[in-house]
């Protein structure tokens, strides 16, 4: 049965059982509201009005106040039809994957969402362009558990769903979250800059969130500092974390002062999501040997598109967890049995209770807190309770997949059983590709 049917049938009978997730009191007795479906109908039969990095770039390239203006109305205006579609997609789920773990909770996030970004007043002035902004960043906040929450309760329902119904309605949502980032977070920064050149930074030439002139090598070389500062242990397929001998050197090599225009924190969550995935699986492999094998990253410029090969010795990835290299991108248990063992349930209920912004900064910074925690002799409350420093909780590739193709990039697994793995990144190089929003 879905939503709505449950819903007509239901009526408001339905809001004591949200009432009984922690947090979230508030009835949604609302959603079925007359009025307010009228609304929703509304914004959900809007079309998303789609945009490419270069247009991002040439709007906000001579940013003044007016533009400025013209920005936030256009992110007030676009976000709540974005929200709207996938409000809808949630309502279109069968009842009993509405009601697993995680998947009401975002539904009341998205559905407060839309709502407050409905009512938001036009903005009119910089000092009312600056409490939206402050609106926005909120909203951001607000919504850093959504990732984790939906992973959570569709591996749940994996079950009761077919594997491309999950994949294509995980696809759908976590394209359309990082869409409403995109715009969110470039309006902010454009905000930001405004009065500065940052287009003309020497170091760091960029427009909002997006670098003009981003060097591929000098973003791996950042990863794997980053990565290789990581205490030197690794968690096994159970959990457990065994010694290793240090990580792998990574040899970056082809055409070493590729340039290109990109969202820099799309293209490093990538980058260091694939190379903490070879280091991890080449130390695994050769724990007990005396060295360990180098990774090679080559980067080539093409025409049209940049490419990253990552190249390890980490043994492939051959497991009875999955038939196909691709599968590791499922939400499906049919496609990923992992997706309903324990530790990544268990795993998944922690980072949802955290929230998880799939950046970089957040993932190292999670790391220096429980490092300096336990330098200072200090209690882990996840240690003590015998979760794993690291935990792994099965989103870096499926993200890296999505963040890959939202601007008609791809991510390729090319497993050599036995012997490692070769991940092939590609990017749009002319920014002309319109972001991969399905409605």
């Amino acid at each position: 049965m879905s939503w709505q049917c449950y819903c007509f049938y239901a009526g408001i009978r339905q809001a004591p059982y949200f009432n009984r997730f922690p947090g979230h009191s508030r009835s949604l007795s609302t959603a079925v509201h007359f009025y307010q479906n009228r609304q929703l109908d509304h914004y959900a039969a809007k079309e998303a009005h789609r945009l490419t990095l270069r247009q991002l770039v040439f709007f906000g390239r001579q940013m003044d106040e007016d533009r400025l203006i013209k920005s936030a109305n256009y992110v007030r205006t676009e976000l709540p039809v974005r929200i709207a579609h996938r409000i809808r997609d949630l309502q279109a789920l069968p009842y009993v994957v509405v009601t697993q773990e995680g998947v009401a909770r975002v539904y009341e996030l998205y559905w407060s969402a839309f709502e407050k970004f409905r009512r938001f007043p036009q903005v009119t002035n910089l000092s009312e362009n600056k409490t939206f902004c402050e609106f926005l960043e909120s909203i951001l906040n607000e919504h850093a558990p959504v990732i984790p929450s939906l992973s959570l309760g569709l591996s749940l329902a994996s079950p009761h769903l077919p594997p491309d119904s999950l994949d294509s309605f995980m696809r759908r949502m976590l394209v359309s979250r990082i869409s409403r980032r995109v715009l969110a977070e470039h309006h902010v920064a454009l905000t930001k800059s405004l009065g500065k050149n940052s287009l003309n930074s020497h170091e760091d030439p960029h427009v909002g969130i997006i670098y003009t002139a981003l060097n591929l090598k000098v973003s791996i070389d950042k990863c794997v500092k980053l990565l290789r500062k990581r205490p030197q242990n690794i968690e096994d397929n159970n959990g457990e974390c065994v010694p290793s001998r240090g990580w792998s050197e990574v040899i970056v090599d082809g055409h070493l002062d590729t340039k290109f225009a990109y969202i820099r924190e799309h293209l490093e969550y990538i980058l260091f999501e694939l190379l903490k995935n070879a280091m991890r699986a080449t130390g695994f492999k050769h724990r007990g040997s005396a060295t360990l094998p180098p990774i090679y990253a080559t980067i080539v410029a093409g025409e049209n598109e940049v490419g990253v090969r990552i190249s390890d010795q980490g043994g492939g990835l051959s497991s009875a967890s999955i038939q196909s290299a691709s599968d590791l991108f499922s939400f499906s248990h049919t496609r990923n049995a992992t997706r309903l063992d324990d530790n990544r349930l268990g795993a998944l209920r922690t980072a949802s209770s955290r929230g998880v912004k799939a950046t970089v900064a957040e993932q190292v910074g999670g790391w220096q807190v429980n490092e300096t925690e336990r330098a200072r002799g200090g209690k882990d409350p996840e240690r003590e309770a015998g979760i794993a420093p690291h935990q792994r909780i099965g989103l870096g590739l499926p993200m890296s997949n999505i963040f890959a193709t939202y601007f008609g990039g791809s991510l390729e697994l090319v497993s050599l059983d036995g012997w490692g793995t070769d991940v092939f990144l590609r990017l749009p190089k002319l920014g002309t590709n319109l972001e991969g929003i399905e409605l």
